[in-house]
């Protein structure tokens, strides 16, 4: 028996869009045999749809747009489609008016809707917002030809419920385990529809736990997962389908869309072997892969089709101009060189070099006229005063004015080039360098950045050499290095990571080995940049620990050593 995975690119409230997309995929299932198709967690509006879901017209929308869908998919298909089911006892029992739901339809109906029992609130999950629990195991029987042998009997999770088995985390976050559940009622096949965010070396762990469960309960697992940009998330795909002895016997593509069959031998009552795709080659290429998929799907999915960026002689603007042509096309892409009196020649001509070996266009804008306007605007109210940081960042400003005005005078999308670790301790300018409609880097670390450079000019020579081996700089006053600030980046990214990723205090970063006073300065840093970061454009999202949507500090705050 064939049964599809079927790994699709949703847009969040795109309801038409979504539901041909899901027709078009069934009808290529159905032509090529297959018995059951599956698609992601809130497959026909897209996810998260955040917000959306208190709209009533919306919620009403998606209804009726499945019901239609069940009308025009292939009747010989059952085909389990994400949607939304209005709670009917939410004000008999005081609990969310919407389900999380999986709707299995065939033979023009909606036949059974499955709903969601374990209801994700950490990091970037806000599911107890909108959704009630549901409480009952979910199973449905596949029949066959007739006879009881050629029947399947199907359990249906979604997402979270699969990750709740307390011999393989070493503890229960809910108290029911639906696996368990499944299990108990003997299913033969147990299949999980997600929309599981994209973080980096998740892939690895996502697949030892299904090896875990597969073999703990002796059932087959399917993992259907969604794929593309939403926002600051990033989804990888990587459906996998798993068989009794937890091998992998499928395996979609990685960053992108697909349609992978898994073979189920009902002799046997196993999956059997089928086509595996490989997974990234190392941390960088599946980095790289993820990052251009978040450029392209903001773009395509907020209507934009070309890119402008400042392109300073840096690596991360090197990176992120890389990055762009890759998603949006070279011939896309704007970067534009803004020389102060304090840029070096060899950041001008770095830039120019880079410009030309990525083949993007380029174009160069000299500020010192601007610069000079500002001087003489602020000089009654300045006189008296020593040149500083306001005057440093009003060059920032500067370039973050004249890019924003490029992208609104010709609807281009903005790119911010701020990495990680200067975002973490706001080494950068509010209404400047933080200017732009995404933060492409935002969750990558500067010593990352670097290791991305190094990494994409092994293929080819994109980076000026130059680039990855100057000191970094914003070249704002004469003579200027980011350690002029700033410990070097691979003691400050040590100390961001265990910081931000494994919540040390600074008690214990200093016991691993760090300066107190530079560890002491670091945490002052990071707390004092809560409200840059607030402002800050969305940022792709690629560790369990970005500042984004699951980041949640509070801006006025008085920190301890905590």
């Amino acid at each position: 028996m064939k049964i599809a995975i079927a790994q699709l690119n949703p847009t969040i409230g795109d309801l038409s869009g979504n539901a041909q997309t899901l027709l078009e995929i069934a009808q290529t299932a159905a032509n090529q045999g297959v018995r059951l198709l599956l698609t992601p967690e809130l497959s026909l509006c897209g996810y998260p749809p955040r917000d959306l879901l208190l709209r009533p017209q919306f919620i009403a929308n998606l209804a009726q747009k499945l019901v239609d869908l069940a009308s025009e998919f292939p009747p010989q298909l059952a085909v389990l489609v994400g949607t939304v089911e209005v709670n009917p006892y939410a004000t008999e029992k005081g609990e969310k008016s919407l389900f999380n739901s999986m709707a299995l339809l065939q033979h023009g109906k909606i036949e059974r809707v499955f709903h969601k029992r374990l209801l994700p609130t950490y990091d970037v999950f806000d599911e107890h917002r909108y959704f009630a629990s549901g409480e009952e195991a979910n199973l449905f029987v596949l029949y066959g030809h007739r006879t009881p042998e050629t029947h399947l009997k199907i359990g249906v999770t979604i997402c979270e419920d699969l990750w709740n088995d307390e011999q393989f985390w070493g503890k229960r976050t809910y108290q029911v385990n639906p696996l368990e559940d499944l299990a108990n009622a003997q299913v033969d096949l147990i299949v999980n529809l997600s929309a599981s965010p994209y973080t980096l070396g998740k892939q690895a762990l996502r697949e030892s736990m299904l090896k875990h469960c597969a073999t703990r309960y002796g059932i087959p697992i399917i993992y259907t997962n969604q794929v593309g940009g939403n926002d600051d998330l990033l989804f990888d795909g990587c459906s996998v389908a798993m068989n009794r002895q937890g091998e992998i016997v499928t395996r979609a593509k990685a960053f992108g869309t697909d349609l992978a069959i898994a073979e189920y031998d009902l002799e046997t009552q196993d999956l059997t072997p089928t086509t595996v795709k490989p997974l990234p080659s190392s941390a960088e290429a599946e980095i790289w892969s993820a990052l251009v998929l978040g450029v392209r799907d903001y773009a395509r999915k907020c209507g934009f089709s070309r890119a402008v960026l400042g392109l300073s002689g840096g690596i991360d603007s090197a990176l992120v101009a890389a990055i762009a042509a890759e998603a949006l096309g070279r011939e896309n892409v704007l970067g534009v060189l803004m020389p102060s009196p304090y840029s070096s020649d060899h950041s001008i001509s770095d830039a120019e070099q880079l410009a030309q070996n990525i083949g993007i266009q380029s174009q160069t804008l000299p500020i010192e006229p601007a610069m000079k306007a500002y001087d003489q605007l602020l000089a009654p109210l300045f006189a008296g005063t020593e040149f500083g940081i306001a005057e440093e960042n009003i060059q920032s400003r500067i370039r973050g004015n004249l890019l924003m005005a490029i992208a609104n005078k010709f609807g281009y999308l903005l790119l911010s080039t701020g990495n990680k670790s200067e975002m973490a301790v706001g080494y950068c300018t509010l209404y400047g360098d933080m200017n732009g409609g995404l933060a492409v880097i935002a969750d990558v670390p500067k010593t990352r950045v670097y290791a991305l450079c190094q990494w994409l000019n092994q293929e080819q020579s994109l980076i000026p050499p130059a680039i990855l081996t100057k000191a970094p700089s914003a070249e704002l006053k004469p003579g200027q290095t980011d350690q002029d600030s700033l410990p070097p980046y691979e003691i400050l990214d040590d100390i961001l990571s265990r910081l931000i990723h494994h919540h040390q205090s600074p008690q214990e970063i200093i016991a691993a080995g760090h300066s107190p006073q530079i560890v002491q300065k670091v945490s002052r840093l990071v707390n004092r940049a809560e409200f840059k970061r607030r402002q800050a454009p969305p940022g792709l999202k690629i560790t369990d620990r970005a500042f984004g949507t699951g980041w949640r500090m509070p801006i006025a705050v008085v920190m301890g050593n905590w």
